[in-house]
């Protein structure tokens, strides 16, 4: 059986390997090698401060994490958040890994009083943010580090 439940340090491991087993596969289809070559570095790897944060969690069955992602609240208005770092194992697509995590990250944030999500979509996960209530506001070049930037499209969700 499926299970979410928020992300600990001791994760690092399990998320990281997810990430960069998933990030390539998915994304090529959708990004030009020269982009990839600079972004997949930064984006493929799991951010330690964004597992320990109490907001960040996986999905896993069996022991086995199949999924991550979570949310951070802006800084600058407590009833927005933002969408962070989601990533489905590229060999579960399509078993409703994603919704559930989606599902959680909702439930949670708005007991957290957030009335509104954005979320700074891949071109590959825009289909699958619009299924689960996101709106296209524009695109997005998202700072990766310094001159390395990562096309992305901005989007929003109500809760």
């Amino acid at each position: 059986m499926m299970q979410v439940r928020p992300t600990t340090k001791a994760d690092l491991a399990a998320v990281d390997a997810l990430l960069a087993r998933t990030y390539p596969k998915l994304l090529k289809a959708d990004y030009p090698p020269s982009i990839l070559v600079t972004a997949l570095p930064i984006i493929s790897r799991a951010q330690p401060a964004l597992l320990s944060c109490g907001t960040y969690y996986v999905v896993e069955e069996h022991g086995v994490v199949l999924g991550a992602g979570g949310w951070t609240a802006d800084k600058s208005d407590p009833t927005r958040a933002f969408i962070r770092h989601v990533v489905t194992d590229d060999r579960a697509l399509r078993r409703g890994i994603g919704r559930r995590l989606m599902a959680h990250i909702f439930d949670t944030a708005r007991a957290h009083g957030v009335t509104r999500m954005e979320c700074w979509a891949t071109r590959t996960a825009v289909p699958f943010y619009a299924a689960v209530g996101f709106e296209k506001i524009g695109l997005i070049d998202v700072p990766l580090a310094d001159g390395i930037t990562f096309p992305s499209v901005r989007m929003m969700r109500d809760l």
